[in-house]
C-alpha cells in the first residue's frame, strides 16, 4: 500500500475507505500467513496512559516484521520533567522510523505529528482509537464476510471508541447507533463528521434508549463506563449506565446472529455481563487478537516492507 508510506494516522478518518479494505485485506494475508513482509525499522512507542493490548500488539507486530521497537515511557524520559512537546518530536524524529503515541490531548499528539517527520500513529488519545477501530472490522468482516449494510450499535459512554467507532462505520458502509445517557453523549463534532461521511448512504443514530439501538443489529459493542482518568467517577456513573449493559435481554433485541465486541479492559457484570462476554456470541477475543494483525498491516504499509 504505496498510497499509506511515511503518512500519519491521527483519526480513523484519515483514511479513506478504499485505504482502510486494502488494510483489511493486508492483515487478513499476514494473518493467514499468505503474505510474509519485512521491514527492518524502528518503532518508538510514547505511551503516557496505561496499555495492555496496544503496547503488546504493536510491540509483536514490529518484531514479526523484523523492526525493532523503543519502549519510551515517559517516567524515565525528559518528557516526565517537562521537555517541549516540540523538542521531543524533533529529537525522537532523528532516531527513530515511526512513533506511535498514547496520550489524553488529542492535541499533543498533532504537536508530535506537526515537528516531526516520522509517522505518527493515534495509539490511544481521550478523542479517537483508530486502531482498536480496525481491529473492530477485521473481526466484523471475519465473522459476515462483508461490511456493506450491517448494523453495529454501540451501547456505554460516549467515548473515543465510540467516535472512531462512527468515523470507521460511515466510511465502510455500516450503519452505526449510539446509545448513551443524557450528557454521556459523544463528541458533536464527530457526530457531524460522520454524518457527512455517510452522506444519507448509511446511518449515523445518536440515542439514549439501548432496547431501540440494539433492535435488529448485526453488531453490539461496549466499552467501560469510566475510561482512564475519570476511575474517580466509577462509582456515580454505576445507576446511571446501569441500563446500557450488555446482558442477555438486550441481546434479545438484536439479530438472532448477533456478535458482541468489547475493547478490553472488561469490568464484568457492569457494562458487560460474565455470562455474555464469555458466550457463543462473543467475538472478543477475536478482536483483541485481530489488534496485531491490523497492526502490522499498518506499520508495513507506512514504512514500506518489503516482500520476503
Amino acid at each position: 500500500m504505496t498510497a499509506l508510506s511515511q503518512r500519519d494516522l491521527l483519526g480513523i478518518a484519515d483514511l479513506s475507505a478504499v485505504e482502510i479494505k486494502e488494510l483489511l485485506q493486508m492483515a487478513t494475508q499476514l494473518k493467514s500467513q499468505q503474505l510474509k513482509l519485512r521491514c527492518n525499522k524502528v518503532l518508538g512507542l510514547l505511551f503516557s496512559k496505561a496499555s495492555t493490548r496496544t503496547r503488546v500488539s504493536f510491540t509483536v507486530a514490529m518484531y514479526q516484521l523484523g523492526g525493532q521497537v523503543i519502549d519510551l515511557n515517559p517516567n524515565v524520559t525528559q518528557v516526565s520533567r517537562g521537555e517541549p512537546i516540540q523538542d521531543t518530536a524533533r529529537v525522537l524524529d532523528k532516531y527513530l522510523d515511526c512513533l506511535a503515541i498514547r496520550t489524553f490531548e488529542q492535541q499533543e499528539l498533532e504537536t508530535f505529528a506537526n515537528y516531526a517527520q516520522i509517522p505518527v500513529i493515534n495509539a490511544l488519545t481521550d478523542l479517537e482509537h483508530p486502531c482498536q477501530v480496525l481491529a473492530d472490522l477485521l473481526t466484523i468482516q471475519e465473522e459476515f464476510q462483508t461490511l456493506s449494510g450491517l448494523t453495529l450499535t454501540y451501547v456505554g459512554d460516549g467515548n473515543n471508541v465510540a467516535n472512531s467507532l462512527m468515523l470507521g462505520c460511515a466510511l465502510v458502509g455500516i450503519n452505526v447507533k449510539i446509545a448513551t445517557p443524557s450528557g454521556y453523549e459523544p463528541s458533536s463534532d464527530v457526530v457531524k463528521q460522520a454524518l457527512a461521511i455517510a452522506d444519507g448512504k448509511t446511518e449515523v443514530i445518536i440515542t439514549k434508549d439501548p432496547k431501540i439501538a440494539a433492535k435488529n443489529a448485526n453488531i453490539l459493542y461496549t466499552d467501560v463506563w469510566a475510561s482512564m482518568g475519570q476511575e474517580n467517577e466509577a462509582n456515580d456513573r454505576m445507576p446511571i449506565f446501569q441500563p446500557y449493559q450488555i446482558n442477555q435481554e438486550l441481546l434479545n433485541f438484536a439479530e438472532p446472529k448477533a456478535i458482541v465486541l468489547h475493547c478490553l479492559p472488561a469490568h464484568r457484570d457492569e457494562e458487560i455481563t460474565n455470562a455474555v462476554i464469555e458466550g457463543e456470541y462473543s467475538r472478543v477475543w477475536e478482536q483483541a487478537e485481530n489488534r496485531l494483525h491490523v497492526q502490522k498491516a499498518l506499520l508495513a504499509s507506512i514504512l514500506s516492507a518489503e516482500p520476503l
